[in-house]
């Protein structure tokens, strides 16, 4: 039997969750969506309820074709300024995904919340929802020591309804609220 790196099994257990979630009208909206990059995208918690699910990395071809170069640019330039030790930026973001996993064991710590994770050319991307006691502040911190991430973008919202300070896979094209960060 062949064995999976944990990178590409939390990839694929990522879309197939997102998948899953996606139902009526989410599904007819979004079924030209993908995750063309194959970028890391996971829950972290589930617990708060009708909390839209994030767009995360999933877009269309067009979207996917126009992004294609500046995706390559943008990855190579920290390589370039001798900033990143691998040739490409975007080849960290599967181990910073499996870090952050192995990081974030405590089954209670986001009790009451729903986020997601993404990563995307070392930028960790925290998108959901939680309690106004939730501290967001503290999960930014902990998510920047984890190694080889460059930032990280808070997008939590306290309420499902209304403007979202994220895209989400129901409605790609609403628009956003400001966000905490």
């Amino acid at each position: 039997m062949k064995s999976w790196p944990v990178s590409i099994l939390l990839v694929a257990l990522s879309v197939a969750g997102v998948t899953a979630i996606w139902s009526g009208t989410a599904c007819a909206q979004s079924a030209d969506l993908k995750n063309w990059y194959n970028d890391p995208f996971f829950t972290l918690s589930q617990g708060f309820a009708d909390c839209p699910v994030p767009l995360g990395p999933f877009m269309t071809r067009a979207q996917m074709e126009d992004d294609a170069h500046y995706r390559v640019e943008r990855g190579t330039t920290c390589w370039l300024a001798h900033k990143c030790t691998k040739p490409n930026s975007y080849m960290y973001d599967a181990p910073i995904a499996e870090a952050i996993h192995a990081h974030f064991t405590d089954p209670h710590a986001f009790d009451g919340t729903s986020l997601w994770i993404t990563v995307q050319r070392r930028f960790v991307y925290a998108e959901g929802c939680a309690p106004a006691s939730f501290d967001t502040h503290a999960l930014q911190q902990q998510l920047e020591a984890i190694p080889d991430v460059e930032q990280v973008f808070m997008r939590v919202s306290t309420t499902p309804r209304g403007p979202l300070p994220y895209k989400t896979l129901a409605a790609p094209d609403a628009p956003l609220s400001e966000p905490a960060n």
